[in-house]
């Protein structure tokens, strides 16, 4: 049987390993396409394509079932759960891979894309820049059809101009600048922040004007400390949660 195969991740050794193999096993779950198998390889098969221990492994599968994202039978192997609630509590402890979970699994139309000047509220991440890629994009929930989040998301033109608007409606915006376009990410940063819906966002959402939200903001460094991207999510209050765990070291 046909099993299904994750993408790769480049480990860093300064968090844990479990961690960082299940965030990147989820987003890989939650970004594979409907004809993809459900069946995962066998433990230690997963073991060998992260370059980890069974039993990180095994701790990294554990997470995921107790989210709910897979199911594991005794002698018949591991599945993924295709009606698992996409919208679960996702814990940020400074992987990538983590963004990327977050912001996978759900049904994405790219409302527009172009070119743009930036937005005030973020000329400091692009002080030599007057204009930048622009992308906006609404996320609903694959079963119900609700909508759940709306993205914004502000580029430096020269990767723009590499970015294929349709892997946005199958890929984060994350992914696809990394693992596509080929971005050198250093790091990211988020801010978390209750508001209330304004009009755009309520219409979108199909929520009360007023009613509160998540406002997220995103802003994505290369190793050079240059912004590549800065991202600003708005959640339905209702749908989301976030957590933040901290290790200590």
């Amino acid at each position: 049987m046909t099993s299904f195969a994750p993408d790769s991740i480049v480990l860093n050794r300064k968090l844990p390993l479990w961690y960082q193999v299940s965030q990147s096993l989820r987003a890989s779950i939650l970004g594979r396409s409907p004809q993809d198998p459900l069946r995962l390889p066998t433990e230690e098969q997963l073991a060998g394509h992260y370059g980890v221990s069974v039993l990180t492994m095994r701790q990294a599968l554990k997470e995921l079932e107790d989210e709910g994202l897979i199911t594991r039978h005794r002698r018949r192997g591991t599945f993924i759960e295709p009606n698992a609630l996409r919208t679960a509590p996702v814990r940020l402890l400074g992987s990538v891979d983590a963004i990327v979970a977050q912001q996978s699994g759900m049904t994405t139309e790219l409302l527009d894309h172009g070119k743009g000047p930036v937005p005030p509220e973020l000329a400091e991440h692009f002080p030599d820049l007057d204009e930048v890629g622009t992308y906006h994009r609404l996320r609903s929930d694959e079963k119900t059809g609700e909508p759940t989040n709306h993205a914004r998301n502000w580029i430096r033109p020269e990767l723009a101009s590499r970015v294929d608007p349709e892997d946005l409606v199958r890929w984060p915006m994350t992914k696809v600048l990394r693992d596509v376009v080929g971005a050198d990410i250093s790091r990211i940063t988020d801010t978390v922040e209750a508001r209330l819906a304004d009009p755009e966002t309520a219409q979108l959402l199909q929520v009360p004007l007023l009613s509160p939200i998540l406002h997220y903001t995103g802003v994505t460094y290369d190793t050079q400390g240059r912004v590549l991207d800065a991202a600003v999510i708005h959640y339905r209050g209702d749908r989301f949660s976030f957590t933040v765990t901290l290790e200590a070291t």
